[in-house]
């Protein structure tokens, strides 16, 4: 598949890699576990049509950017990752949208830098004690021991996390399962993501927020599949009420991978929201026309 990244960037010495797309308001997609930027594949294209330049990246032991052998690949590393990347973008403030783990760091990235986000969506995020989830609970708690499961077993581990992860449990499969998977197998790829990702699904990230959430203040959208299998809606409602101001969309028919299951509708839903939030954007007679077809 047609890869969404075109360049590599060194952060503190560690290679991430990026891509950049299009002309115009600035939009920062972060995506999530177990996950890279292909997720945003179908996203991408349509907001760039809709006079956006989207920016997007693999989180630090993710995809294509560098897994290294120590490093703190936490949703709260991840964080600081977004600000290096806005200033080698030369970018002061940008419109962000995270899902799963990327809505934590986008949300701790958030509250930390307020002056740096225009508007924040985030979706099917992990958030106060809903992680790990109950189907990784057990992967999470021995995940060294995983690490080192055959790799059939792993794959076939995978590849059923990965199927629970959409409502159409069709679209998982083939081309689209291998492309998720490839990162996450082999000799390097099975161990990093066990230490980089399976190791840091941990609630402690997000305890705080009914305490820090309520202090936020920026636009900030709420989009959830309403078949999530792993964060289940309740918790949406719950960051619905600690945010002030935000607003909720919960996708019928989509699960955790809500970008997969309804890329246009989620895609509409982020550009309304951009259009209705960006301060920049004065005149609505020259707001680019948009389509979800």
């Amino acid at each position: 598949m047609t890869t969404l990244l075109n360049e590599t960037v060194l952060i503190n010495g560690q290679r991430i890699a990026t891509g950049r797309h299009g002309a115009g308001i600035p939009v920062l997609l972060l995506h999530g576990t177990p996950a890279h930027s292909i997720i945003w594949r179908n996203i991408v294209p349509r907001l760039t049509a809709a006079g956006m330049q989207v920016h997007l990246f693999d989180l630090l032991g993710f995809g294509a950017s560098e897994c290294p052998r120590q490093a703190d690949t936490s949703v709260a590393a991840q964080s600081q990752l977004v600000a290096a990347l806005l200033d080698h973008w030369g970018l002061r403030r940008a419109h962000l949208m995270g899902h799963d783990i990327g809505g934590v760091s986008a949300v701790l990235f958030a509250l930390d830098h307020p002056e740096r986000v225009r508007s924040l969506t985030i979706a099917d995020l992990p958030s106060y004690d809903s992680w790990p989830s109950p189907t990784w609970r057990d992967i999470h708690e021995r995940f060294d021991e995983y690490a080192r499961m055959p790799a059939d077993q792993h794959r076939a581990l995978m590849a059923r996390q990965i199927g629970m992860a959409v409502f159409n449990k069709t679209l998982m499969q083939g081309p689209l399962l291998e492309a998720y998977l490839a990162p996450i197998s082999g000799v390097i790829g099975q161990p990093a993501f066990y230490q980089h990702q399976v190791a840091h699904y941990d609630s402690r990230y997000t305890r705080d927020f009914a305490e820090r959430l309520p202090g936020m203040d920026l636009p900030v959208q709420i989009l959830w599949g309403a078949d999530d299998e792993w964060q289940p809606v309740e918790y949406a409602h719950r960051l619905l009420g600690d945010i002030p101001g935000a607003t909720l969309h919960v996708l019928e028919n989509a699960g955790h991978f809500l970008m997969e299951d309804a890329p246009e509708r989620v895609s509409e839903y982020l550009q309304g929201f951009i259009y209705q939030t960006d301060p920049e954007v004065l005149d609505v007679t020259r707001r680019p026309v948009y389509t979800t077809e």
